[in-house]
């Protein structure tokens, strides 16, 4: 084998081995293993940040990097073809024979952090050769790699340039030259994947080798620079590898057509799970304030894919109700996440013309949402009635929080209605349609009226996740839903500052302290009869939830959602208690320790966390999770204008 490791000078080359010692801390680092007698790479990692991850390796266990070979109408795996070995002091370089006296190039060489491969080829019958494709099967058991590029098409594969992001190790800019003017080393690329085997596989469409061109893929390591605006940019070093780690295009899995599956490019949980709906404000928040990631890079096209595609086929019922996620209906914030992701999209990128060609689409989902106002009190009622006992499997619950039986009168969900409705009003205010501004305005304003009278228990001073349709408060003492209602004001800030000063206390007496982890989404047990039953993952033998309570969604701990708590913080000018868990996450961020790769397993999941720091939920790497590192951000008064702006806006007559 002759590993070629970049690093520092002095590297000592033994038989067909060369080993170099590690790069200085903070520097990109690369590791490359490649094959002696085989034209392959055993081994892949990198380290943009210089931490001595780049040790790991990317690719799955028994599998390689290598060509696939299309002559004679038969395709061929280039590591079953002979290769003669060529002596290059920067790297290796293979001649795989496809014919007689017939030969491609194949060099690999790594420099400053990346690497580079590069193309050719020599011999009277290479113009019969009818494609080659270059393979990456990545393992996403170690961290689900995926791609990041501007430009998608129908077919689902994505051209260059593009980022290849490995979550916590961080990314390669892959871009291509050639000797020739005008000549694209790729044609195009795909993502394949397999979510019940949890196989990714990055695979490049290279253009057919021609005797005296050179192609080349670069892939250099990229740093992500600071959003613009961000005054105090001491914390971003901290957040600027993992705040990628929100945006994981999917690769094609499943059987097409069916609920249980993904087309490829399209954000989701992690590259071989589920996009959705309900989720996708997350990732378009994220995208706000860096749209364009790299020369040549935005992710604002994925944002805009995505968005189509819950606009689009059945995901868009004639009702206009969007699915959730798989086939099922009836979560509100379903509706409420394509909105805010159409405003994330339109303020970032001024494309008036695609709003005015998806604008009866966004209010028809945002007009299903007023139609389930059914007592006309302001607030959206959800299909669930979030009575004790009711939330039965396969049915889920209104929100995100499908485990939980929240229904009826959600603080959840009607939060994210209110912030919906107030952006609709903005976009609406962008195209000069004053009267359908003041339509959603007016929405809006009722829904806050409503909302604190309704939802505020007298009893503990803070509010209640839900009141169901007999009339009860389910006052889980929840930092997520008070942080959310007081992040986006639904909660004056006098009252806000209360109400986290109580939550703070009530976390004291709990005795919960691992800031590290963030904070629970509630901090007292969710009883047995408010879980989805018989038998929900998490869910308690016990009627008062003691015994799961620190699991899944009985009080387990998701990173992304804490950013509410902390952002309320921020909003209502009480910063302290927020940056002492903010660097405290940021830490255990470092050591990437908020995934711990695919593992779609009940339990194994450090997606979800005890309070102890145990895994105790199932995806293993959740996208969602990263979105915490917007708290950097939200620390800063004017970004906080900029970001809340459609929540500002002067309430109209009513």
């Amino acid at each position: 084998m002759n590993r070629m490791k970049e690093i520092l000078p002095n590297c000592v080359a033994w038989a067909m081995v060369l080993v170099c010692g590690l790069a200085l801390a903070g520097e990109p680092a690369v590791r490359i293993d490649t094959g002696a007698r085989r034209a392959e790479v055993t081994a892949l990692g990198w380290d943009t940040e210089g931490t001595g991850r780049e040790k790991i390796n990317l690719l799955r266990p028994q599998a390689s990097v290598g060509l696939r070979i299309r002559s004679a109408g038969q395709w061929r795996n280039g590591i079953d073809l002979p290769a003669r070995v060529e002596p290059d002091p920067a790297g290796t370089s293979y001649w795989i024979t496809v014919a007689l006296e017939t030969q491609i190039l194949w060099r690999i060489r790594s420099s400053n952090g990346g690497f580079t491969m590069e193309f050719g080829g020599q011999g009277a019958d290479l113009g019969k050769v009818e494609g080659v494709e270059l393979v990456f099967p990545f393992a996403p058991s170690v961290t689900p790699v995926t791609a990041i590029s501007s430009v998608w098409d129908d077919d689902g594969s994505f051209h260059l340039p593009a980022l290849v992001s490995a979550p916590d190790f961080g990314q390669m800019l892959l871009t291509g030259k050639s000797s020739v003017p005008g000549r694209k080393p790729v044609r195009k690329a795909r993502l394949e994947g397999s979510r019940a085997a949890k196989t990714v596989d990055l695979v490049l469409e290279v253009t057919t080798p021609q005797a005296g061109v050179s192609d080349t893929l670069e892939f250099s390591p990229h740093i992500l620079a600071p959003p613009a605006g961000l005054a105090d940019t001491a914390l971003w070093a901290q957040a600027r590898r993992g705040w990628f780690n929100t945006w994981q295009p999917s690769a094609q899995w499943g059987e097409q057509g069916r609920p249980f599956s993904a087309p490829a490019g399209i954000l989701a949980n992690n590259v071989i799970s589920d996009p959705a709906s309900c989720s996708l404000w997350f990732y378009a928040d994220q995208a706000f304030w860096t749209p364009e990631l790299a020369p040549g890079v935005s992710v604002m096209p994925l944002v805009r894919r995505t968005i189509e595609y819950w606009l689009g086929g059945n995901r868009l019922r004639p009702t206009g109700e969007v699915v959730g996620y798989w086939d099922y209906l009836n979560f509100l914030d379903a509706n409420a996440g394509p909105l805010i992701a159409a405003w994330d999209y339109v303020e970032a990128t001024g494309d008036r013309e695609w709003l005015g060609k998806h604008l009866e689409k966004l209010e028809r989902i945002a007009d299903f949402l007023a139609k389930r106002d059914v007592d006309n009190d302001g607030l959206v009622e959800a299909t669930q009635s979030g009575n004790r006992g009711t939330l039965k499997q396969p049915a889920r619950s209104c929100a995100w929080w499908d485990a939980l039986n929240c229904g009826h009168k959600d603080a959840y969900t009607n939060a994210l209605i209110y912030r919906a409705w107030r952006c609709l009003a903005d976009l609406e205010r962008k195209l000069g349609r004053s009267e359908q501004q003041a339509r959603y305005t007016r929405l809006a304003d009722r829904l806050k009226a409503a909302y604190a009278p309704t939802l505020l228990d007298p009893a503990t001073g803070w509010l209640a996740w839900w009141k169901s349709a007999d009339g009860e408060l389910h006052d889980y003492a929840a930092p997520t839903v008070n942080g959310l209602a007081i992040e986006y004001g639904l909660v004056e800030p006098t009252k806000g500052r209360e109400i986290l000063a109580k939550l703070r206390k009530k976390m004291e007496a709990v005795a919960f302290t691992r800031f590290d982890l963030g904070v629970p989404p509630m901090l007292v047990p969710v009883r047995r009869d408010d879980y989805l039953q018989p038998d929900g993952f998490g869910i308690p033998r016990r009627e008062d939830g003691t015994d799961t309570f620190g699991q899944y969604m009985n009080g387990g701990i998701t990173a992304g959602h804490v950013l509410h708590f902390l952002a309320a913080h921020y909003v209502v000018g009480d910063p302290e208690p927020a940056d002492k868990i903010l660097r405290a996450m940021l830490e255990r961020q470092g050591r990437g320790e908020f995934q711990n790769g695919v593992r779609d397993a009940a339990g194994q999941g450090i997606d979800w966390t005890t309070w102890d720091g145990k895994p105790s939920g199932y995806e293993g790497y959740l996208a969602d999770s990263f979105r915490f590192l917007q708290a950097v951000l939200l620390r800063e008064p004017a970004l906080r204008e900029r970001f809340y702006r459609p929540l500002a806006r002067p309430a109209l007559e009513k």
